[in-house]
């Protein structure tokens, strides 16, 4: 990781963006600036970042479809969004696109820089470390690559927030995973509206291995979650 983070700022509050821009590049981040999703997608075309912070609600592409784009192309830099919004279903969505974490507004320039350096640390983590494969029952999960593969060869690749909760509990097979250990790496906070997202990809994760009756994820009342094989 460099020591220099290329930060690629997303956001058409000019003044916001102006004043955003002004704070990190004092605290030794490299900062460019994109008005919306459309003028993101250039610059990341141009250029190579190591983090992307994007304001939700955007004219001409908002920072969901922007991401959404990302990934589609194969850009696998963090993502972090910024927003207003807070219904369940929104922040859902936003980690289904792609992203890795939100921070709603109005934050403090501390926790946003605190959330991005977080991100960017835990992806040079993740490279030099790759992920499984691991077996669950008659299913294998490559961790890196979020790919749920049956003995028959049919493969589906989880979307990134999903995958990086199931990399958690594969990495303690057979132990409790608190939630709250969870919520804090990937959600930044383990407070009770993020708990309810999590609570949303446990029960997706269980729907997509319940083809094998063997691999179930067992909740812990006010603790966590177990993932457990049975042979």
């Amino acid at each position: 990781m460099r020591e220099r983070i290329k930060l690629l700022l997303v956001e058409d509050e000019r003044m916001l963006a102006e004043i955003l821009s002004d704070t990190l590049s004092d605290r030794g981040f490299e900062v460019q600036l994109a008005a919306d999703g459309e003028e993101a997608l250039l610059c990341v075309h141009e250029s190579a970042f190591d983090v992307v912070v994007t304001d939700v609600m955007m004219p001409r592409m908002d920072g969901f479809t922007l991401v959404k784009r990302l990934r589609s192309e194969g850009y696998r830099m963090p993502v972090l969004f910024l927003t207003a919004r807070s219904a369940t279903e929104d922040v859902v969505s936003g980690f289904e696109s792609g992203g890795n974490d939100f921070l709603r507004k109005p934050f403090a320039i501390d926790e946003l820089i605190v959330r991005v350096r977080a991100l960017v640390g835990r992806v040079a983590i993740e490279e030099e470390t790759p992920e499984g494969p691991y077996r669950l029952g008659s299913l294998l999960f490559y961790g890196e690559q979020h790919c749920l593969e049956s003995l028959e060869g049919r493969k589906i690749t989880l979307p990134a927030r999903e995958g990086e909760v199931l990399v958690r509990l594969c990495r303690k097979m057979n132990r409790t995973v608190e939630a709250s250990a969870i919520l804090r790496e990937l959600w930044g906070d383990d407070n009770f509206f993020n708990l309810r997202s999590l609570n949303v990809y446990i029960s997706r994760l269980r729907r997509r291995l319940a083809e094998d009756p063997s691999v179930e994820i067992i909740s812990i009342r006010g603790v966590g979650y177990r993932l457990t094989t049975h042979e």
